[in-house]
């Protein structure tokens, strides 16, 4: 089936970007805040317990990112100045609110992120889908004060119709689409698509691929390097994909704080936000047209 959402361009013969003040790449987290329902099956840690009800080894797992681990990264993004840009559940917004207080606290953008990470976003009829989107997004406008811009579906799912209804609702940007170092225009007039990563992404690295905490910072230094060396020419987007009951854990802290530190040492790298990178990114284009 041919993707008809967005054409084919190739990184090299595009225009040039350019990010405030003369940055070379716009770096931002992403920040996965999740609420996942007791008793159905979802991201685990042991695959042998993932079908049980209740399952205590995975679901308590994950419970330890609300609890503990997002506290612990929430003072590693502030020692070097980051916002993250949350990646909410709706049921997330309602079931932490201290979270939200945080995060409202210290200005991170909102990114609606479905309604839980228990349920993907395929199989639903339009008007379902549109009625399920429409209350999702009004609950973390509700609840953090800022209606969202951007969207990205549980596991980076989608049906043929989201982005039309996203579009519908007020959207101007969405991560799904992970296929480029830049921001995009897709084939729908206003929306357009920011660049996420499932590759730099700590779900991936420590869990399928096994990862140490040194590899990890090592893999994140060499996307960077890569990165500021292709933005000589061009601005180019990182996005670092991170998820609290995985990099929130104690023996990985130092890591995450240390690549962090790596980045934000540099000269020309842009501290940022998916909400300001769209933005900007938009503006410019509607200039140069």
């Amino acid at each position: 089936m041919e993707n008809t959402l967005y054409a084919y361009s190739p990184i090299a013969s595009r225009p040039k970007i350019s990010w405030p003040k003369g940055a070379r790449i716009a770096f931002y987290v992403g920040l996965n805040i999740e609420y996942f329902e007791l008793g159905k099956p979802s991201t685990s840690i042991w695959e042998g317990t993932a079908n049980l009800t209740p399952d205590p080894l995975n679901h308590g797992w994950r419970d330890y990112g609300p609890r503990v681990g997002i506290w612990r990264m929430i003072e590693s993004f502030d020692r070097h100045g980051i916002r993250p840009s949350a990646l909410l559940n709706a049921d997330a917004a309602t079931h932490y609110p201290e979270i939200v207080a945080a995060g409202r606290e210290r200005h991170w953008a909102w990114l609606a992120h479905g309604k839980t990470n228990s349920m993907l976003q395929t199989g639903m009829a339009p008007d379902d889908e549109r009625r399920l989107l429409s209350e999702i997004t009004e609950t973390i406008a509700a609840t953090t004060g800022q209606r969202p811009t951007g969207w990205m579906g549980p596991g980076l799912s989608e049906t043929f119709e989201t982005p039309n209804i996203l579009k519908e609702l007020g959207y101007s940007y969405i991560l799904d689409w992970t296929a480029d170092d830049q921001p995009f225009a897709l084939n729908l007039p206003g929306l357009i698509s920011v660049p996420y990563s499932v590759e730099l992404n700590d779900l991936g690295l420590f869990g399928a691929k096994g990862l140490t905490g040194e590899a990890f910072y090592r893999t994140v230094v060499d996307q960077f390097d890569q990165l500021y060396a292709d933005s000589e020419t061009s601005g180019r987007v990182m996005a670092l994909a991170l998820h609290p009951f995985v990099t929130g854990q104690a023996f990985r802290a130092k890591y995450l704080d240390k690549a962090l530190d790596y980045i934000a040492s540099h000269d020309g790298v842009w501290l940022t936000t998916s909400d300001e990178i769209a933005e900007h990114y938009r503006a410019a284009t509607l200039q140069s047209g």
